[in-house]
């Protein structure tokens, strides 16, 4: 077996260590709450396994958990050998690490080994994956961060995905978390753990070139039930700030079409609706009610930015920084997306360019 070290985020990448595969030996529940880039799930323990061998452990003897262990790795290992491995030859090389690079990966790596495929142990575990995330969420923003703003309907992120297609440096922080930033936000499967969420977000930062703005849409502290770490927090409330203006029909259209999969189930909308319930009062709560039971969706897209949303946005913009550019459309079709995001690169770079330097 030979041992592979990460020192950089960029070697974790699928393909920068020379492997064909990387296998998290882990138990599922651990594989979900984070792993590797690209690494697929071959658990030497399952779920159940891990807790009864870590309750023997303590309760027990070590030297007897150790053996139960053994035998359960040994029969997962043949499992797995005998399905997921079967089809590989001699020339497959696999990367295999577990939480902290130890018993687990060691066993299996072995086993492996002894086959004939040429086995890299990933030294240091999991683990060593989590200290270049925290190491690299904790440092400086190197790039010159902008961020774009806008009331609730104004297509930022569609903004935000054109400015990616067309060569801007971009992070989509609603798409890592998978949430769109509103309690109308989730997406259906939920969204990924704090852990996983991170390391995603930590690729996307160590393949920033320092040189060129990055753009991030305005966000709250938290996306979801995800929290963007101190330091990107941050850069974001010190950073200038480019604010798209459109009016409020545009953006009940706008927001109609793009949270179509809410407005399909009137079950989850109205759901969502009562989750406001402690926020208005309670004629207002049925109002939005009956314009959604009558499926007057724009109706009910102004009244909620009228009376909620609007009001919030404008809460936030006092107490924080007033923004440098106002980007104003009349509509929001395809062509004039086109043109916002001409707009607000051509805004970016100029923000960029008249910063102080370090």
């Amino acid at each position: 077996m030979t041992p592979v070290r990460l020192d950089r985020i960029a070697d974790a990448e699928p393909g920068a260590h020379g492997h064909d595969w990387v296998i998290d030996v882990r138990s599922p529940a651990e594989y979900a709450d984070d792993h590797l880039p690209g690494a697929i799930n071959l658990p030497v323990l399952d779920d159940a396994e891990r807790a009864r061998v870590g309750t023997i452990y303590k309760q027990q003897s070590p030297f007897l958990a150790r053996k139960i262990g053994a035998a359960l790795v040994a029969r997962n290992a043949a499992r797995h050998i005998e399905e997921r491995l079967a089809a590989f030859d001699g020339g497959w090389r696999p990367l295999v690490y577990c939480w902290r690079g130890g018993q687990r990966s060691g066993s299996f790596g072995t086993i492996l080994s002894q086959i004939g495929w040429r086995v890299g142990v990933l030294e240091g575990g999991y683990k060593s994956w989590r200290r270049l995330v925290t190491e690299t969420l904790e440092a400086p923003v190197a790039p010159p961060v902008v961020v774009l703003d806008g009331n609730t309907g104004t297509a930022k992120t569609a903004v935000l995905a054109r400015l990616a297609e067309g060569g801007a440096q971009v992070i989509d922080l609603e798409g890592l978390a998978r949430h769109r930033g509103s309690v109308f936000g989730e997406h259906a499967g939920g969204q990924p753990s704090q852990r996983l969420f991170e390391g995603r977000l930590a690729r996307a930062l160590a393949a920033l070139d320092p040189a060129r703005p990055l753009i991030l849409e305005a966000e709250s502290a938290r996306i979801g039930a995800l929290r963007l770490p101190g330091r990107l927090w941050r850069a974001m409330v010190e950073a200038p700030r480019i604010e798209i203006a459109a009016p409020i029909a545009a953006r009940a259209r706008w927001l109609v079409d793009a949270y179509d999969d809410i407005v399909a189930d009137p079950a989850r909308l109205g759901a969502t609706l009562e989750r406001l319930r402690p926020m208005h009062p309670a004629e207002r709560i049925a109002a939005w009610g009956a314009m959604a039971s009558e499926g007057r969706y724009a109706a009910l897209a102004e009244a909620l930015m009228v009376e909620h949303y609007d009001p919030g946005y404008a809460r936030a913009r006092a107490r924080g920084r007033p923004p440098e550019r106002v980007i104003a459309t009349d509509a929001l079709g395809p062509a004039e997306i086109d043109r916002l995001a001409g707009a607000v690169r051509a805004a970016a770079e100029a923000l960029a360019a008249a910063r102080p330097s370090a």
